[in-house]
């Protein structure tokens, strides 16, 4: 209990209004740490590991402030966050979220893409993602995420798995989904330009 009446405490903190604004020069410095997972300028080139270049300032925050709290966990990330305060919080969610997005793969499988496009819309993702799926302010961006990441993501929203900001929404939309739901909408998502 304690643990989460911290992180909530740090998260208010975090995201008001700072006297200072982010700093993207000790953002950038800071990101070095997170180029060996997350890619140079923050594109992904490793299998479930997400793109951060172009996610919304806000959502990056929310999700460092999660994995520091505890109530999100990744073995790679617990110790990372442990050693990084408000401030570091703050330069990194502003750094990566002025990079430029990732452009999706070429689409190879436009029935897929299809198929994904009905899901996505079925599902209503883009009454939080937008209509881009670019994401805003605490709701990631899709576009051109990693599309295993993308699956993964599902799965584990679907088995309860995945906690923070959204979660009850997204629970709630994937708990329905069938797999082949899944690797439609998660193909069509990663292939978004």
């Amino acid at each position: 209990m304690r643990i989460a009446w911290f992180g909530l405490l740090s998260a208010a903190l975090l995201l008001t209004p700072a006297s200072h604004a982010a700093d993207t020069a000790a953002g950038k410095a800071k990101a070095e740490a997170c180029a060996g997972c997350h890619g140079d300028n923050g594109i992904s080139q490793t299998e479930n590991i997400p793109s951060l270049a172009g996610q919304p300032d806000q959502f990056l925050q929310w999700q460092l402030v999660f994995f520091r709290a505890g109530s999100r966990k990744n073995d790679q990330m617990q110790p990372i966050v442990e050693e990084i305060g408000n401030e570091d919080i703050r330069s990194l969610g502003a750094y990566f979220s002025q990079l430029a997005p990732p452009k999706g793969p070429e689409d190879k499988d436009s029935d897929l893409s299809r198929k994904g496009a009905q899901v996505a819309t079925g599902r209503r993702c883009a009454s939080c993602h937008t209509d881009t799926y670019a994401g805003t302010k605490a709701v990631a961006r899709l576009a051109g995420q990693r599309e295993e990441y993308l699956v993964k993501a599902l799965h584990d929203y679907k088995a309860g798995q995945r906690v923070g900001g959204g979660v009850a929404a997204m629970a709630d939309v994937a708990y329905g989904m069938s797999e082949e739901e899944i690797t439609a909408v998660a193909h069509y998502l990663a292939h978004l330009q």
